[in-house]
């Protein structure tokens, strides 16, 4: 029986908490979606959006890729999971990972980009001995206790500890050092305060989770080589990077190659799948090779995940669809076009981001590291992806949340959200917001 949006919500308020199952999805209207394909969804009224979210990423190729789905079917006409052995849909990902990730010699899989952090964290803990693990403001590496703590801080919490969550012991969040993106000193300083403590360097190698953070050359190169002097891993976390700004994650781009690098997120275009690779001596230091960190799941290597993962690598990493050609130069079409828009209308902005991935600080300078985006126009970078979702564009209205293109975004999408664009900035610089 057909039903809007208020009315599906309203249900869903009486059964799920919040009506959700994840917070981050209770963001307003349009509350629910009932189909959604290519670069576009439809909500229960009937409305049509264009689709800049993409699950936080997760959709790389387009929403219901055909290629996908059809590798998909074809899995569930054959094997399901089985929870022993191996398969061969499991070989062949852990062999396409291992080409296309320069750090990979051997990996895992697991279902979500949370586990394989937690699974990086807790490798890297076994193989030193060692109890801290460091990190960076502003970063997230998902909701394992061991990492949730300091991404978007207050400024009265930075420098403190600012836990995502309640019901985490004081011992988890304490054994997690926070240190500045962009400022080797910053690191330093821990490895003094901690001599011969610290098991592994963890972070996103491009800070997603607050808009955009560049990273410096040199700021990574110095990680690499710190990490080495002093006897810590160094840990990538390309959930997020991984597979959508090259076939090889950022570390392809960047020529920096970790000990350890988790990825997931965008690798089966929406269906569960995630993992960890490494170096061999580290990776067979898990249970399945007779060491003594524990790896289990009853779903990691499912074979629908798996048959999603192959397809969506095989077309991410085809020289002939040139996805990341055609999602990079959309996305500089659109950054481009809101430095225009911003320059224009007198707004201060610093327009960023790396190739599919756009984001729009109103402050003046850019930022180098989280402290930089206190001076961000919280306010106004909410309320302009309100408005633009309103239009028909859905964008998340959080401070700091970014925009993705994907495969099947063409130059008419970008074109029309750069028009929506101008009258929505427009009218908030004329109503004050932007001074």
């Amino acid at each position: 029986m057909p039903r809007t949006s208020t009315e599906l919500i309203s249900e869903a308020n009486e059964l799920i908490p919040g009506g959700v199952n994840s917070a981050t999805r209770n963001f307003g209207a349009p509350y629910a979606f009932r189909e959604s394909k290519g670069a576009y969804l439809t909500d229960y009224d009937g409305r049509r959006y264009v689709d800049y979210h993409a699950a936080f990423g997760a959709i790389l190729l387009g929403h219901s890729d055909e290629r996908v789905n059809a590798a998909v079917i074809q899995s569930l006409n054959g094997l399901d999971l089985v929870g022993l052995g191996v398969s061969e849909l499991e070989v062949e990902v852990a062999r396409m990972v291992a080409k296309l990730i320069p750090s990979v010699e051997k990996s895992v899989t697991t279902m979500s980009g949370t586990e394989a952090t937690m699974q990086a964290v807790r490798l890297a803990r076994g193989v030193t001995g060692r109890k801290y693990l460091l990190k960076f403001q502003g970063c997230f590496h998902g909701w394992g206790d061991a990492v949730a703590r300091n991404v978007a801080s207050p400024a009265n919490r930075i420098g403190a500890v600012d836990p995502l969550s309640t019901g985490i012991l004081e011992d988890a969040l304490g054994s997690t050092l926070v240190a500045e993106f962009n400022d080797l000193d910053s690191v330093r300083e821990l490895y003094e305060r901690y001599p011969g403590q610290i098991a592994a360097i963890i972070l996103e190698p491009v800070p997603h989770n607050v808009g955009t953070l560049l990273p410096e050359q040199s700021f990574l190169e110095g990680l690499q080589q710190m990490a080495r002097a002093e006897g810590s891993l160094l840990i990538f976390d390309e959930v997020i990077t991984g597979f959508r700004h090259a076939p090889g994650g950022y570390q392809e781009l960047c020529g920096i190659t970790p000990d350890l690098t988790s990825y997931g997120k965008s690798m089966g275009n929406g269906f569960a799948v995630a993992g960890l690779g490494g170096r061999a001596d580290l990776m067979d230091n898990f249970s399945s090779a007779g060491g003594g960190v524990m790896l289990a799941g009853t779903f990691n290597g499912g074979p629908v995940s798996m048959a999603a993962a192959i397809a969506t690598m095989t077309v991410a990493s085809d020289p002939e669809v040139a996805m990341h050609e055609h999602t990079g130069r959309l996305g500089e079409r659109m950054r481009e076009g809101l430095r225009g828009i911003t320059f224009e209308l007198g707004i201060a902005a610093h327009v960023t981001g790396l190739g599919s991935v756009f984001t729009c600080y109103f402050m003046e300078r850019e930022p180098k590291g989280y402290l930089d985006l206190l001076d961000n126009n919280d306010v106004g970078y909410a309320m302009f992806h309100r408005r633009m979702t309103d239009r028909g564009f859905v964008m998340y209205p959080m401070t700091l949340k970014r925009n993705h293109i994907s495969l099947a975004h063409t130059d008419s999408d970008i074109d029309r959200t750069l028009d929506a664009a101008h009258d929505v900035l427009k009218d908030m610089r004329d109503e004050g917001i932007f001074r």
